[in-house]
Order: C-alpha cells, then sequence, then structure tokens
C-alpha cells in the first residue's frame, strides 16, 4: 500500500492517526493550496447511525432527499460535487474519533467510508469501467485520536467488508480489498 496522501486518488482512502501527527497538517495545506476543501466532524456526535447520517448531512450540505442510511451515505458522498460543492477535492476530518471504537457498526462505517472514496477517486461504474460524464476528486477520511493508539482501531475496521487494513508509519490505512474494487491498493491485513 502507498503512503498514505490526502492529495490524490489512490487509496487509502481512511487513515486513522494521532489528532497531533504532523502529517495531517501538511496534508490539510498541500490539499488547500490545490483548491481542495476540509470538512470537520466530531465523534461524539457520531454514537449511533441517526447521529451520524444528521452530523454528515449537516456538514456536507446534503440534499433534502438524502436518505439517512447507509447506501445513501456512499451515494451522497461520492456525488458530493453535485450539490454544489465549492472545492474540487475533499478532506473530512473526525476529531475525538476514540469515541467511535465502542460503536457496533464501526467495521459498517469504515467499509462505507471505502466504498463511496473509491467511487469519488476513480469514478468508476457498476464494471469497473471509468465513469464518462463525471471527473474524479480526491476524496478521504482521516479519524483524529485523543488518547487511543491507531491500532486498537485495527481489528475494527478490518471487521468491514472487503476492507484491509495496515499499519504505516504509526498510522492505521484502511481500503477495499478483492476482485471487486479494480483500482484499489491491495494490503496485507495487521
Amino acid at each position: 500500500m502507498s503512503s498514505p496522501s490526502l492529495n490524490s486518488y489512490r487509496s487509502p482512502w481512511v487513515i486513522v492517526t494521532r489528532a497531533d501527527d504532523p502529517w495531517v497538517g501538511a496534508e490539510v495545506a498541500a490539499l488547500h493550496r490545490r483548491g481542495g476543501g476540509v470538512v470537520a466532524l466530531t465523534g461524539f456526535e457520531m454514537l449511533e447511525p441517526a447521529s451520524l447520517f444528521a452530523a454528515f448531512a449537516g456538514a456536507l450540505s446534503f440534499p433534502s432527499y438524502f436518505g439517512r442510511n447507509w447506501d445513501a451515505l456512499i451515494d451522497c458522498l461520492h456525488d458530493w460535487h453535485g450539490h454544489g460543492a465549492a472545492s474540487r477535492d475533499l478532506a473530512v476530518l473526525i476529531d475525538h474519533a476514540d469515541a467511535l471504537l465502542s460503536t457496533d457498526f464501526f467495521g459498517l462505517f469504515i467499509s462505507v467510508l471505502c466504498i463511496a472514496a473509491w467511487k469519488a477517486n476513480l469514478q468508476l461504474d457498476a464494471d469497473g469501467i471509468p465513469h464518462e460524464e463525471i471527473a474524479p476528486f480526491a476524496l478521504h477520511f482521516v479519524f483524529l485520536l485523543d488518547n487511543t493508539a491507531p491500532a486498537a482501531f485495527a481489528e475494527p475496521a478490518a471487521s468491514g467488508a472487503d476492507v484491509g487494513v495496515a499499519l504505516l508509519d504509526g498510522r492505521l490505512t484502511a481500503t477495499l480489498v478483492g476482485d471487486d474494487w479494480p483500482g484499489a491498493d491491495q494490503v496485507i491485513t495487521v
């Protein structure tokens, strides 16, 4: 797997790291220089699926028809530019993400984020062929931890469907694995 970058169309799609990791500041600064945007969410407000959907819908100005379910979250994230987004590329930072470790849906959440990012970054249709009408955009998710080591999230993250995780430079990274996800980097699950 490649080193994580918020400024490319490649995986890993999800990064779990310490809140004080200097990599985050450098990547966000580079994203801003390229005209990209950053949206900040808080882990404390996402401890139940309903509040998670509400947090994403509010922060990203999802349309009123957002279905507030996992499939709808995938659709709205990878179609985000259709909702009037001002910037081309996007990083979603989740502060105080330690709280999410105790949720029973964390693996599913990581899988959903990986699928949305895979679709946005590669803009592939259901057959794995580049979409002719929609340009790809960089979409990545960063979970910022206050007290928990990123490695503690490895098993819960890897429990998501088709999710492979790896530890790189003290960061936990997650991406999609398997033949159903062309273009995704292959990883060795920790």
